[in-house]
């Protein structure tokens, strides 16, 4: 049997999509063109579908504190924190279901990460009723942390698919279609607004119901695992000791972060800022969905821009753009400006997008940078680069639960700013701050002229 035929799963007898593929080389041109990029485009399709309903089960509490009106008796703090639960819950979830891919294969973890999200959805259908206690409404919220997870063991699947050269479209593609589950379950929850009313919110999440067993059945039938990412215990030990890691994950913080945590709690930032426009749930509705979804839809663009320019030149305009933006949107607080305070949130949400994609650029750049080096240092080049393989995979699951845990903190300023001072002056100038933070700390590790590295990443 040759090389390509080894690489091609269904070329194999029947169970061998279980056992795996063991001869993947995504880098060898030759294969990549003979098999590799078809199989790798099939992972990436179920990977998507799979990551974009973990993504809606996540931020379903986004949606659904817009229909606890006056009868679930919570106030707007109650209902921050109701959002802030399964955000942090999610990050918490990333580093064992990066390595759960490690351990138990990509399509297998895909298939049951996928079912386990029938838990929390069917939860909230049953307790989501006036009268339900305010902890049971906590726990359940949390529960839909487990949606969280679902990106970390994706993206660190998918890397191991994609070449260098092509990974910064990958990641972003992947991350996009995933990050879309944030506006599609807000757009489901402002249909059924406008249509059921708000005493219906249980309908949201019986809707994802069918949809993911679905996804769970085309992960088992299509995805395939690389037994070569599989038993790798030690990655995470190692990218911890790399301080590379740690600066990767406070960029990760400043951009996903911003994006998932606006996107669970802009719905009621927009009711609780401007009340007199946003006297009801549907009408908050409206615009929620849109940061998201524009967000998410620049998180490929991102990507792209990192492969050509390189993911440090790329994230560092962006932070420094996302300071300005913050700074707009403190000024329209000050001034009561809605059209100056929806200008300057939507551009946070695309330059969070742009920004997952080009730091998710870095992260394997950064490895394949330390490869290169010790391949000049006499080390063999296959043995190099699965290296920076594992190790960009381990990174992904670190940066990626890190990065998540920026989403509580946003809740949590917003929570505080609102509590203290009845508008959110204070967030908005917190998150200004931590941009430009970003912005000094990307320049100062990658982009200065005695930081060797930056061409490269």
């Amino acid at each position: 049997m040759s090389t390509v035929e080894r690489a091609v799963p269904v070329s194999r007898p029947a169970g061998a999509r279980s056992a795996g593929i063991d001869d993947w080389r995504p880098e060898d041109p030759a294969f990549w063109a003979a098999t590799g990029a078809k199989v790798a485009r099939r992972n990436l399709v179920f990977s998507v579908l799979s990551e974009h309903i973990g993504f809606s089960v996540w931020s379903l509490w986004s949606v659904l504190v817009l229909f606890l009106g006056p009868r679930y008796h919570i106030d707007a703090a109650g209902k921050f924190t109701l959002t802030a639960v399964p955000t942090a819950l999610g990050a918490l979830l990333r580093l064992p279901y990066t390595f759960a891919v490690a351990r138990f294969g990509g399509r297998n973890w895909t298939v049951f990460s996928a079912l386990l999200l029938l838990v929390p959805t069917v939860l909230a259908g049953v307790v989501l009723r006036p009268g339900v206690s305010y902890g049971t409404l906590l726990a359940v919220a949390c529960v839909a942390g487990v949606g969280g997870g679902n990106f970390a063991s994706s993206m660190a699947n998918i890397n191991a698919f994609y070449p260098e050269r092509l990974k910064g479209w990958a990641l972003g593609v992947n991350a996009g279609g995933g990050n879309l589950g944030v506006p599609v379950v807000q757009l489901l929850g402002l249909s059924v607004l406008a249509t059921a009313g708000a005493a219906h919110p249980r309908l949201v999440p019986l809707v994802y119901l069918p949809l993911i067993v679905l996804a769970a059945l085309g992960a088992a039938l299509r995805m395939d695992n690389l037994t070569s990412l599989r038993n790798d215990r030690r990655a995470l030990r190692e990218v911890a000791r790399e301080p590379h890691s740690w600066v990767m994950s406070v960029l990760y913080v400043g951009t996903f972060g911003s994006f998932i945590g606006f996107g669970f709690a802009f719905g009621q930032v927009l009711q609780v800022q401007f009340p007199h426009q946003f006297d009801s749930p549907v009408k908050a509705a409206y615009l929620t969905f849109l940061g998201p979804l524009l967000g998410s839809l620049a998180r490929p663009v991102g990507g792209r821009m990192a492969d050509r320019w390189g993911g440090a030149r790329v994230t560092l305009g962006v932070f420094v753009a996302m300071a300005a933006g913050a700074g707009l949107v403190l000024a329209a607080s000050h001034t009561g400006s809605l059209p100056l305070f929806l200008t300057g949130f939507t551009a946070l949400f695309v330059l969070s997008g742009v920004g997952n994609g080009s730091t998710y650029k870095m992260i394997p750049a950064v490895f394949q940078a330390k490869a290169r080096a010790a391949v000049a240092d006499g080390l063999d080049a296959a043995t190099a680069a699965l290296d920076a393989r594992r190790r960009a995979s381990a990174l992904i699951g670190l940066a990626g639960a890190v990065g998540a845990f920026g989403g509580v903190l946003v809740n949590i300023a917003f929570r505080q700013s609102f509590l203290t001072a009845h508008n959110g002056n204070a967030a908005y100038l917190a998150f200004l701050a931590a941009y430009a933070f970003c912005s000094v700390l990307t320049w100062a590790v990658y982009l200065r002229p005695s930081a060797r590295r930056s061409a490269a990443i």
